[in-house]
């Protein structure tokens, strides 16, 4: 890892229609518009599902640097995430993240660890962690299944 403190620009352009253009080095271009329940085109990423996909994408890499860490072997591993918006004393913003989790381990690992691993990935996820909304983790945890993804 590099030291801290890191930064992370990205752009925004206004492009044609309803799209922003969202732009940042090394990655390719991101056509994103507002969703549908904000009376936008739909069939695009959102700021909406950006941030819940961000904490998907953080649990799945946090999770696999943790589980190597602490030497866990693992089969599959699936995540969905849920994220509820509302209003609360007339702002808008996240009330509650919920992080459902399918975890297939192999005969020999015992679901006490994994469970206390997926904690602790709860724990230090640096998206959940710059968030103000409520994190609700929802675990599966099935030896001997491979590729299984959360309904």
């Amino acid at each position: 890892m590099h030291p801290l403190p890191h930064r992370y620009i990205v752009s925004a352009s206004l492009a044609e229609g309803h799209d922003i253009a969202l732009t940042t080095d090394d990655a390719p271009p991101l056509r994103t518009a507002a969703p549908r329940e904000f009376d936008g085109p739909g069939g695009r990423w959102s700021p909406e599902t950006l941030l819940v996909g961000a904490v998907a994408d953080c649990f799945a890499i946090t999770f696999r640097g943790s589980a190597r860490a602490s030497k866990l072997a693992w089969d599959s591993f699936a995540c969905r995430v849920d994220g509820t918006l509302d209003r609360v004393d007339g702002a808008m913003l996240f009330t509650h993240i919920d992080i459902y989790v399918q975890l297939g381990l192999p005969e020999t690992v015992g679901r006490d660890l994994a469970h206390r691993l997926l904690e602790k990935v709860k724990r230090n996820c640096l998206i959940t962690n710059s968030l103000n909304a409520e994190i609700r983790l929802h675990a599966i945890i099935e030896t001997g299944v491979r590729d299984s993804v959360p309904g």
